[in-house]
């Protein structure tokens, strides 16, 4: 039995996310499927985290167990020749049997993208959200480092979560403007609830836009109560960028 590690870049505009579901296309299903042509098994793959439908990876992580004599760069010549465009292995390797993407990640990074201007970038329009309204970008700073450190992050959390503890480690929250409108926000954490990531950035663009101020916005945080903070943010401008173990 051995263990393999691939690292998997995909554009999820057209998936309904990571998992699973019956009969609908996913990330995991269309790679599971080829690596039973390419191994004759049924694999299972163990991914770092769900990325919902619409996000997509630059850095996603999974590991699968096989019997296969076929070495990881093999297995990724052939999936990345059976797989359609918009997935693409980057990296094939074996691990120790005891290596687990989700259970043994230290952090994951994300970045949400937003474009900041009046006119569209059409060529673009699939990875980013593209607001109008001239945001406040040091307010929307600030608001994002009140986040770092270990909190309760219920206000930010899927009013749909099953999760028990919402209690997580933020060591990074910072926003980098780019050249013509494009604002990027980039957050590292020791993991994240369900839609986390884009319920904070539809809460900092309402205080970019003045809807809110920096005092609400730490009530809303401190509130620990979802239905205080805004909408959340369209998934496509959502990218994983990197697990780190």
């Amino acid at each position: 039995m051995k263990n393999i590690k691939l690292v998997i870049e995909y554009d999820g505009t057209n998936y309904h996310g990571w998992q699973i579901q019956k009969k609908k296309k996913t990330i995991q299903g269309i790679i599971e499927l080829q690596l039973k042509r390419i191994t004759g098994e049924d694999i299972k793959l163990i991914a770092s985290g769900r990325t919902d439908a619409g996000v997509h990876a630059l850095g996603q992580v999974a590991n699968f167990k096989t019997n296969s004599d076929l070495e990881p760069s093999v297995i990724r010549k052939a999936l990345n020749s059976l797989l359609p465009e918009d997935i693409y292995i980057k990296n094939a390797e074996y691990v120790s049997l005891d290596f687990h993407a989700r259970y043994k990640a230290k952090s994951k990074v994300y970045e949400y993208r937003i474009l900041n201007r009046e006119e569209p970038d059409i060529f673009n329009r699939r990875y980013h959200w593209h607001v109008i309204p001239e945001l406040d970008i040091e307010k929307m700073r600030q608001a994002l480092s009140l986040l770092i450190g270990t909190h309760d992050f219920s206000s930010f959390m899927s009013s749909k979560s099953s999760t028990k503890n919402p209690v997580r480690t933020v060591m990074r929250a910072d926003l980098i403007e780019g050249k013509d409108g494009y604002l990027r926000i980039i957050m590292e954490a020791n993991g994240f609830l369900k839609h986390m990531v884009r319920n904070i950035v539809g809460t900092v663009v309402q205080l970019g836009y003045g809807k809110i101020n920096l005092d609400d916005f730490k009530e809303i945080f401190s509130s620990k109560d979802r239905r205080m903070a805004g909408k959340k943010a369209p998934a496509k401008g959502l990218f994983l960028v990197e697990v780190k173990y």
